[in-house]
């Protein structure tokens, strides 16, 4: 069952497609101060954001298992991965599972310290948490790849990906 409703949606900023997903979701997390490289998410269908509330969304074709090689961790990502965003932290998280010897984990939220120390923490529901380098889910992006990705450039239009918002939208510069 999903928790996105049509309610939801229809307060919300929505792009289809992986490519404008990737950039929609990584946006996203640079906009409140998390590293790029935490929803390593594939083959996107759907990207949504509802900025009032904060609430979040993202849809795969199928779950995903990625290893964050710096940390050695396997972390698990479901079709529907959902959550409430503001500066600093992922909270309400679901769809998201860790591997910790043996079992899978459901991770609750994601935090970094203020002021910034350079870690950052893990919590699953029963409160217990773990805290790693945020430069493990850091990637790098050259600038020039930042640059074709912008919004109006000749790349836009071959992205694969149709922004599809509920309301209009101001990209800001």
């Amino acid at each position: 069952m999903s928790l996105v409703t049509e309610e939801i949606k229809a307060n919300a900023e929505i792009y289809y497609g992986n490519d404008i997903g990737q950039q929609k979701s990584k946006e996203l997390l640079k906009e409140i101060g998390l590293p790029n490289g935490l929803l390593p998410l594939e083959d996107m269908e759907e990207c949504g954001y509802v900025r009032e509330t904060g609430f979040v969304w993202l849809k795969q074709k199928k779950p995903t298992v990625y290893k964050f090689q710096k940390i050695g961790k396997l972390t698990s990502y479901a079709t529907e991965v959902t959550s409430y965003v503001e500066p600093g932290r992922i909270r309400k998280l679901t769809g998201v599972k860790s591997k910790e010897l043996l079992l899978w984990i459901t991770l609750a939220e994601i935090y970094v310290d203020d002021p910034p120390s350079g870690k950052i923490t893990f919590q699953i529901p029963a409160g217990l948490s773990r805290s790693y380098p945020v430069s493990a889910f850091e990637i790098e992006e050259p600038e020039a790849k930042q640059a074709a990705d912008l919004p109006g450039t000749s790349t836009d239009a071959g992205a694969g990906g149709v922004a599809a918002p509920a309301r209009e939208v101001e990209e800001k510069a």
